[in-house]
């Protein structure tokens, strides 16, 4: 197995890039698209635990848009074979000072594209 093929790397990076955008800007429908449509994936958020897309999508949509912008660090993206990538990066939001945040996502290629199947958000006091 070839552990960061560029091209893979490439791709993921820019579907990575194309769902922070769109968290940013809220574009509800670019988030649910970058989200494999399906009752297996799921998605434990800060406040929430979402299992499948029915409920990824009710609160994607019932989500308020403010306070959505943060500042990434420490992005890692490591694809695995061709067709698995996991990706994990910290946050700052200048609405919780003193707060970092985690998120880890898995993407698998699907023939329609790369999609998020397992996604996980925390936040922690930074120590």
């Amino acid at each position: 197995m070839t552990i960061d093929d560029p091209e893979v790397l490439a791709e993921v990076t820019a579907a990575f890039r194309s769902y922070e955008a769109a968290l940013t800007g809220n574009d509800v429908e670019t988030l649910e698209g970058l989200f494999n449509d399906d009752p297996r994936t799921l998605r434990y958020g800060a406040t929430e635990n979402l299992y499948g897309m029915d409920e990824i999508r009710a609160f994607r949509r019932g989500r308020s848009p403010k306070g959505l912008d943060r500042t990434l660090e420490r992005t890692q993206i490591t694809a695995y074979g061709r067709d698995m990538a996991v990706a994990n990066t910290l946050f700052r939001r200048d609405g919780a000072p003193g707060k970092i945040g985690r998120q880890s996502q898995t993407w698998v290629r699907f023939p329609d594209g790369w999609r998020v199947v397992s996604a996980h958000v925390s936040v922690i006091d930074e120590g």
